[in-house]
């Protein structure tokens, strides 16, 4: 389910032919050419598997791609690459569409099509998260898909902010899943990844019922963890702030097995357990650190925090081991 390798320890002059062909090998067949005069090529990956949708975060050195009609009849596994650019920036050319210099955003390519990319060099890695989306997964005609090819799609924003989150998060995180857990995210992964391209094309409407849920359900979830400080933060005004009902709200909620106030204050709690087992913040009184996260109470705190962790705040800030003197001045300066 999960893959993760390098090729560092491999000598200089290998690095490159075994990079080119894991690459070929996980994403499909394709040349890759580094730098004129480059000798080594240091690089790692991870490969997760959700179901029908694959993540794949690669970290290289600058390289040239380059995919053939004669690599497509080699392999073509019939996907979609959603691809999330940090570390340098790259380009991506494919049918007449040309990206431009693509960075903290995003660009769509279909390996069942002839594509040309490259990141420049300029002294960094390239680092992206790759979705590979199903051709047939996604809830619109194929010619509409290709409107979207080798274009930048915006990651700072709206949906698109949510669905780089939740793919970065699922590289991070996902490895700690379970095979059940794992499908289950491919599917929210798909419903995101339909979602943020839907309003790129104008066709938000179109998408299937449950898609929509599922956006709604990722652009909630969003809006709480951002505003999990606010003290006054109700599902009244959370459901005001997406113009949906109270009880369509909820309706989402139960869903995830929890009503609304719950997932408030389950989040709330979580943010103090690790403030409180931060060696930093030792010095942070403990009401400062559960108002940071809108809990003004303090003996109800202390009482939802028992119960959640079966010890009380102070407790567990008794586990935490001293720390440093600088790490002692850097929780001072947070005050």
């Amino acid at each position: 389910m999960w893959l993760s390798t390098s090729n560092e320890e491999l000598p200089a002059r290998d690095q490159l032919p075994f990079w080119s062909e894991l690459v070929s090998r996980e994403l499909a067949p394709l040349s890759l050419t580094c730098a004129q005069g480059a000798v080594d090529f240091p690089a790692w990956a991870s490969v997760l598997d959700l179901g029908s949708v694959r993540v794949a975060a690669f970290s290289s050195p600058p390289a040239h791609l380059r995919r053939t009609w004669a690599d497509i009849r080699q392999s073509d596994p019939g996907t979609y690459q959603l691809t999330f650019v940090s570390g340098s920036p790259l380009w991506i050319s494919q049918r007449r569409q040309d990206s431009g210099l693509v960075f903290g955003d995003m660009v769509l390519f279909d390996l069942s099509q002839p594509f040309e990319g490259e990141v420049p060099d300029q002294g960094r890695n390239t680092e992206v998260v790759i979705v590979q989306l199903p051709n047939d997964g996604l809830p619109f005609p194929v010619n509409r898909v290709r409107q979207l090819l080798a274009r930048p799609l915006s990651a700072r924003t709206g949906m698109g902010a949510i669905l780089a989150r939740f793919v970065t998060s699922l590289n991070a995180y996902g490895p700690d899943c379970d095979p059940g857990e794992l499908d289950r995210l491919g599917t929210v992964a798909l419903d995101l990844a339909a979602a943020g391209l839907a309003q790129h094309l104008g066709a938000y409407e179109e998408l299937p019922a449950d898609t929509r849920r599922q956006a709604m359900l990722s652009r909630v979830n969003a809006f709480i963890d951002h505003n999990l400080g606010d003290p006054e933060l109700t599902p009244a005004d959370i459901a005001a702030h997406h113009h949906i009902s109270l009880r369509s709200l909820h309706s989402l909620f139960r869903q995830q097995g929890e009503t609304v106030a719950a997932s408030i204050r389950r989040r709330r709690l979580e943010r103090c357990h690790a403030d409180l087992l931060d060696p930093r913040l030792r010095r942070r009184p403990i009401s400062a650190v559960a108002a940071r996260w809108g809990l003004l109470r303090p003996a109800d705190f202390s009482r939802a925090f028992r119960a959640a962790y079966g010890v009380s705040p102070r407790e567990l800030r008794r586990t935490v081991p001293h720390g440093t003197p600088a790490a002692g001045r850097s929780a001072r300066n947070d005050k």
